[in-house]
């Protein structure tokens, strides 16, 4: 079996190790055996090819995997869920609300919470609010 073929089984069974990874390191070892097998073809010695696979693996990280990355993840606006959705919200205080306890209680989006001052004022009922900050199920608003 010529050594060209063995390089372009390498670099094909790193291209499917790489498939069940995520870090695209592996994908620059399988470019790095793919350089190597062109060697190989070229009829390099073995020293040369090694060298060929080295080199071009280390530049294939350099330069590949930073680009396969900002490819595949988008670093796209993070999406708030579930409770830490609610910063930001507002809403209209329903029971006077106060810093001191959480026995005030807060309107938002037709969902009623129970709610706390972040300053410890007293904000009275029909006053426009936004949540700052949520602790389990309690709301910390300000007025808007």
């Amino acid at each position: 079996m010529d050594i060209w073929l063995i390089w372009v089984i390498i670099a094909l069974v790193l291209f499917i190790i790489e498939l069940f990874t995520a870090g695209f390191a592996i994908i620059c070892l399988s470019i790095g055996a793919g350089g190597a097998a062109i060697a190989a073809a070229m009829e390099a010695s073995i020293e040369v090819q090694l060298l060929t696979f080295a080199v071009v693996s280390l530049l294939a990280i350099i330069a590949v995997r930073p680009l396969l990355k900002r490819l595949i993840y988008r670093g796209g606006e993070k999406v708030a869920t579930n409770s830490s959705a609610m910063v930001g919200k507002h809403g209209v205080v329903c029971s006077d609300v106060d810093g001191d306890d959480e026995s005030g209680r807060v309107i938002i989006e037709g969902i009623d919470w129970r709610a706390r001052s972040l300053d410890g004022d007293l904000i009275p009922k029909g006053t426009k609010v936004v949540v700052v900050a949520i602790d389990s199920v309690v709301l910390t608003i300000k007025k808007l």
